[in-house]
C-alpha cells in the first residue's frame, strides 16, 4: 500500500517525502499519506463499486452534490455513448463473456479527475479496467445487504445480471461477485439492513472522511491535546507494545460504533465475516487495507479452530449462556486473539530489523503466542523470534507440556521460579532498559516488542467474540436488538474485561460486565472498594492459574476509559501504585467504574463444587476458570436479563482439579492417562482434539529423550 500511494506523488512530493526521511528510508506509509494530503482533493475521483441495485447511480448524484464534483455514470456517460446503444441491448448482442471484455475496453479510454464515478456492477470483473480506475482515485465498495438488493432489483424489474446463467440464482451470483469487489476496494461502506439510500450516502461521507484523517493513538497517561508529532499510529503501536511513558496505547477517538441495523447484518454472518467488519471499523485502511485484513482474518479463523462457529454459544441452565473460547488450536480464548495477532504484527514490521517479542504468561497465553507465530509465513519467522517466561509452579503440567512442546523456530518458553507478576513486571523492566534495547539493537540488530494483552494488536481482536455472543443470541431469537446482556469473566490481568468495556463502547447492548476472581481478588476488591492495594499481598496458587494474577495491566486502561482519557489521573495513580503499592480512588470515581462493572471472586471449594454440581445437572463439563465465572454469576446476577459466561478455556488443561471435582476416585499421574479419565466420564467426543495430540506426542517425545539417555548412559560405561 506504501509503494502504491508513493507512485501516486508528484516528483515535487516525492523529493519532500525524502526530505523529511532521507534518502534511506523506508516508506513511511503515514508520511506519503501527508504528503498526498497536500494535493487538491478536487483532482481525486471517488469511486463507488457494487452490485447492480446497490445504489451507486443514486449515491454518486447525491455525493456529487454534498462535494460539488461533478458525476459520472459508466453505464450512462460512458458506455452507451461509446456503443451508441443501451447496455442492455449491449449485452443482449454479444453475450456475458463479450460484453465484460468490450464495457472493460471502454472504461479504460476514461479520463477524469475530480469526480464521483459510479461504476458499474461488473467493472471489477475486467482487471484492466479497474487497475486503469483504481490509479484515478479512492474505490468504495458499497456493500448493501443482498435482501436489500433483491428487493430492489425485484421493484426494477431486473430478473438477471451479467454472468448470470441459466439454473443460477440472483443471490448465487451475486455471493460470487462478492469476491471481485473485496480484491478492488479502498475501503468499504457497510450497509445496514434496509438503508435508504440517503443513508448509504451519509455513510459514505463518513467513510471518506475517516479515510482522509488517519488514526491516532495515545497513552493512557498522556495527553489528549498533544502535538500530531507524538501521536502514534497503528503500526507503530502494534511493533512498539508498551508507550515510552510506561502507559498503555488507547485510540484517541475512542471506538466506532455500529448502528443497529447494521448490528442485526451482522447477526447473520458467519464469525470470520464479523471479524472483519468489526475490525475494518476499528484500523485504517491506509494501515492494513481491507484486502489484507481478510486475507489475514481467513486465516486466523478459516481451519483452525475446531467449531465451525469459532466461538459458539450454548445453552447452560435457565437465564445462563456459555460462550466457548477454547475451540482454537491451543485450546484456551487467547486463540481468539493470537491466531491474528502475529499476521497484524507481522505486516506492520519495517523489514529492515528482527524483532524479539518477550511474553509473560500465567499459562495459555504462552501456547497460545507460540502456536500463532508458528504459523507465520517462513519469511516472518526468521525475523521474528518468540521467549515466553512462565511461572514453574503456577500453571498446570499439561499448560506447560504445551509451551515446552514449541520447539521450532525462533520460539522457546522458560519457566521462572516466581510468580506471574514478577514475570511481567520484569519484561516492563526490560523493555525500559535504553541500555538493553540499545544492546540488542546494536548486537542483533533486534527490537523489543510484546505479545500480552498490553500490546493493542492482542486486545482488540477480543472485541469480536463478545460482538458475535451478543449477536448468536439476537440470530436464536433469545434476545431483541436493544435487549440488555450480562457478562461474567474470569478476570487476571483484565484483558479479556477491556474488550467487553470496549464492545459495549461500540454498540452491543451490555448492561454489566461481572469480573470473576479467585482467591487472587485484587480486581474484586478494587472494583467494590475504589482502593487497590498491593501491600503484605502474597499471590496464592489456585486451581484456576490463568487468572492468578494480582498486577492487572488492563485496569490501566479500564480507569484511562472511566476518567474520559484522564492521563494525569492515571499517570498519579500508577506513580502511587510503584511507590506506595497502593492507590485509592474517589467516591464519585468509584461509582463511575460501578456503572459498568461489577466484581466477585469465589474460593477454590466454591469453583470445584460448580463445576459437579453443573455436570450432575446438566451433564456440561466447564474447566476451573468457568466455574469461577459461574459461581460468581449465580451470586451476583439479577436474573432480569440473559448471562454469558465466559469459558476461557477447554477442561483437559486442568484435568486433576476438574477430576478431583467430578470426585474421579484415583486421578492418574501422568496428564494423557488424566485426559483418557476425563474421556471415560464425558466422552471421546468432547476432548479436544488438537490439545490431546499434543500431549500424546510431548508425553511419546520426553519417552524417547529418557531411552536416549539411558542408552548414552550404558554406552559410556
Amino acid at each position: 500500500m506504501a509503494r502504491h500511494l508513493f507512485s501516486l506523488l508528484t516528483k515535487t512530493e516525492k523529493l519532500r517525502y525524502l526530505k523529511i526521511c532521507g534518502s534511506s528510508a523506508g516508506l513511511s506509509l503515514h508520511v506519503i499519506t501527508s504528503c498526498l494530503s497536500t494535493k487538491s482533493s478536487q483532482e481525486t475521483n471517488i469511486l463507488l463499486m457494487g452490485p447492480p441495485g446497490a445504489g451507486k447511480t443514486s449515491v454518486g448524484r447525491i455525493l456529487s452534490h454534498r462535494l460539488r464534483k461533478p458525476v459520472i455514470d459508466i453505464d450512462d456517460d460512458v458506455l452507451e455513448k461509446t456503443w451508441g446503444m443501451t447496455v442492455a441491448e449491449k449485452l443482449a448482442q454479444v453475450g456475458g463473456d463479450r460484453f465484460i471484455t468490450e464495457e472493460g475496453q471502454a472504461v479504460c479510454n476514461l479520463s477524469a479527475s475530480g469526480c464521483v464515478i459510479s461504476l458499474t456492477g461488473s467493472n471489477p470483473l475486467h482487471p484492466d479496467a479497474m487497475q486503469h480506475m483504481k490509479r484515478s482515485g479512492i474505490t468504495l465498495y458499497l456493500d448493501v445487504d443482498t435482501e436489500d438488493i433483491v428487493e430492489r432489483l425485484g421493484r426494477m424489474k431486473v430478473n438477471r445480471i451479467v454472468g448470470q446463467d441459466a439454473g443460477v440464482s440472483m443471490r448465487e451470483i451475486l455471493e460470487y461477485r462478492k469476491q471481485f469487489y473485496e480484491k478492488w476496494l479502498d475501503a468499504r461502506v457497510f450497509c445496514g439492513r434496509g438503508d435508504t439510500i440517503e443513508e448509504v450516502a451519509e455513510k459514505v461521507v463518513r467513510v471518506l472522511e475517516k479515510y482522509k484523517d488517519s488514526e491516532t493513538y495515545i497513552s493512557t497517561r498522556g495527553h489528549r491535546s498533544e502535538s500530531n508529532c507524538d501521536m502514534k499510529f497503528f503500526s507503530d503501536v502494534v511493533v512498539e507494545g508498551l508507550a515510552p511513558d510506561g502507559g498503555l496505547y488507547v485510540p484517541n477517538k475512542g471506538f466506532p460504533k455500529l448502528e443497529p441495523p447494521e448490528w442485526l447484518r451482522l447477526a447473520d454472518m458467519s464469525y470470520p465475516e464479523r471479524a472483519l467488519v468489526i475490525l475494518e471499523k476499528c484500523i485504517h485502511p491506509l494501515d492494513i487495507s481491507p484486502t489484507e485484513l481478510r486475507s489475514m482474518v481467513d486465516r486466523a479463523y478459516g481451519q483452525n479452530f475446531a467449531s465451525k462457529s469459532v466461538a459458539p454459544v450454548k445453552h447452560l441452565a435457565e437465564d445462563q449462556y456459555i460462550l466457548e473460547l477454547f475451540h482454537g488450536p491451543t485450546a484456551s480464548f487467547k486463540d481468539l486473539a493470537l491466531q491474528l495477532m502475529p499476521q497484524l504484527f507481522a505486516h506492520c514490521l519495517p523489514q529492515m530489523c528482527n524483532y524479539l517479542i518477550l511474553v509473560a504468561t500465567s499459562g495459555d497465553t504462552g501456547s497460545a503466542v507460540l502456536s500463532g507465530f508458528s504459523n507465520l509465513r517462513e519469511s516472518d519467522r526468521q525475523r521474528i523470534g518468540v521467549l515466553v517466561f512462565f511461572p514453574e509452579r503456577g500453571v498446570s503440567v499439561i499448560q506447560k507440556l504445551q509451551m515446552t512442546g514449541f520447539k521450532q523456530g525462533h520460539t522457546r518458553s522458560v519457566s521462572v521460579f516466581s510468580d506471574f507478576d514478577f514475570c511481567q513486571r520484569t519484561i516492563k523492566e526490560m523493555f525500559g532498559d535504553s541500555r538493553l534495547a540499545g544492546y540488542f539493537a546494536v548486537e542483533y540488530a533486534t527490537v523489543l516488542s510484546t505479545a500480552n494483552s498490553i500490546n493493542w494488536a492482542r486486545l482488540l481482536p477480543q472485541v469480536v467474540y463478545h460482538s458475535s455472543a451478543y449477536l448468536d443470541l439476537l440470530r436464536d431469537g433469545v434476545v431483541k436488538f436493544g435487549e440488555p446482556i450480562d457478562v461474567c469473566i474470569p478476570t487476571g490481568n483484565f484483558g479479556n474485561a477491556m474488550s467487553a468495556v470496549y464492545a459495549k463502547q461500540m454498540g452491543v447492548p451490555i448492561r454489566n460486565i461481572i469480573c470473576a476472581s479467585n482467591h487472587n481478588c485484587i480486581v474484586s476488591d478494587f472494583i467494590s472498594t475504589g482502593q487497590y492495594d498491593l501491600r503484605g499481598r502474597k499471590l496464592m496458587l489456585s486451581h484456576s492459574p490463568a487468572i492468578d494474577i494480582l498486577k492487572s495491566s488492563n485496569v490501566e486502561r479500564f480507569l484511562h476509559y472511566v476518567s474520559s482519557g484522564d492521563g494525569q489521573l492515571v499517570r498519579d495513580l500508577f506513580a502511587s501504585l510503584e511507590k506506595e503499592q497502593c492507590f485509592t480512588v474517589s467516591e464519585d470515581f468509584l461509582r463511575r467504574i460501578q456503572q459498568d462493572v461489577q466484581a466477585g471472586w469465589c474460593s477454590e471449594d466454591d469453583c470445584l463444587n460448580t463445576i459437579q454440581k453443573v455436570h450432575s445437572k446438566t451433564g456440561y463439563i466447564m474447566d476451573t476458570h468457568t466455574a469461577v465465572a459461574k459461581s460468581v454469576a449465580d451470586r451476583l446476577h439479577d436474573k432480569r436479563c440473559p448471562v454469558v459466561l465466559c469459558s476461557t478455556a477447554h477442561f483437559g488443561k486442568f484435568a486433576p482439579a476438574v477430576l478431583k471435582a467430578l470426585r474421579c476416585p484415583e486421578i492418574p499421574l501422568q496428564p494423557l492417562e488424566q485426559l483418557d479419565a476425563l474421556c471415560a466420564i464425558a466422552g471421546q467426543e468432547l476432548m479436544h482434539e488438537t490439545l490431546y495430540e499434543s500431549i500424546h506426542e510431548e508425553e511419546r517425545s520426553n519417552r524417547a529423550e529418557v531411552r536416549n539417555t539411558v542408552h548414552l548412559k550404558y554406552d559410556v560405561v
